[in-house]
């Protein structure tokens, strides 16, 4: 008959076996790979503070482009390139009596001839500065704006124009060319003196 005190085991080895299990170390989780960091970490930096970052330094340089442009601004001249108000547009015989309009688009005149004179309309009407049209059909100019209408010589006649057109000046260079300068221009006020008549605003032919 077996040894009962081999067959079940004592209360004092079932206290030491407890005693051990309780005294060994709990196994400690797994560590990261080495070289990997957290997105989260101290040493990461997470997709929305980069990108606030860059626009951050875009709006920067943006910010100190623009005033190095606005500062080299000032090195370089602000004139106004505008075309000479003085032109030659050819020779009396060059023109036929009654109104010619090829100058009309490049220059705003109209050059008129008659038997005895020769003279340039600027082409402005006197109401609201619109740019006439010549009517041959009709015989006058009309404004398309309010229509103002005037003769062949830019005399109101028709609208709500108050005066006539203004002429250029013109006269003659050495070569016998016909030279127009618009930034000279002789007026008809209304009640007032006629400028028309003046030397320089015709030449005669």
């Amino acid at each position: 008959m077996p040894d009962e005190t081999h067959a079940q085991p004592t209360q004092e080895s079932i206290a030491s076996a407890a005693t051990a299990v309780a005294a060994k170390p709990a196994a400690k989780p797994e560590s990261a790979p080495v070289g990997r960091k957290s997105a989260s970490g101290a040493g990461g930096k997470a997709p929305g503070v980069k990108l606030r970052r860059r626009i951050v330094w875009t709006c920067v340089w943006g910010f100190v482009a623009a005033n190095l442009l606005m500062f080299l601004r000032f090195f370089f001249p602000r004139a106004l390139f505008e075309p000479s108000t003085v032109f030659r547009i050819g020779y009396p015989s060059d023109f036929g009596l009654g109104v010619d309009e090829r100058f009309k688009q490049q220059y705003r005149i109209w050059v008129v001839r008659e038997a005895t004179r020769l003279y340039v309309i600027f082409g402005r009407c006197t109401h609201l500065g619109c740019t006439p049209d010549w009517k041959q059909s009709e015989n006058k100019f009309k404004c398309p704006c309010h229509g103002s209408g005037y003769t062949p010589e830019g005399v109101n006649f028709e609208g709500p124009a108050p005066r006539p057109m203004d002429r250029a000046h013109v006269e003659r260079d050495a070569e016998g060319q016909i030279v127009v300068d618009v930034g000279r221009l002789y007026q008809w006020p209304k009640g007032g003196r006629n400028q028309f008549d003046e030397p320089g605003a015709y030449v005669a032919v």
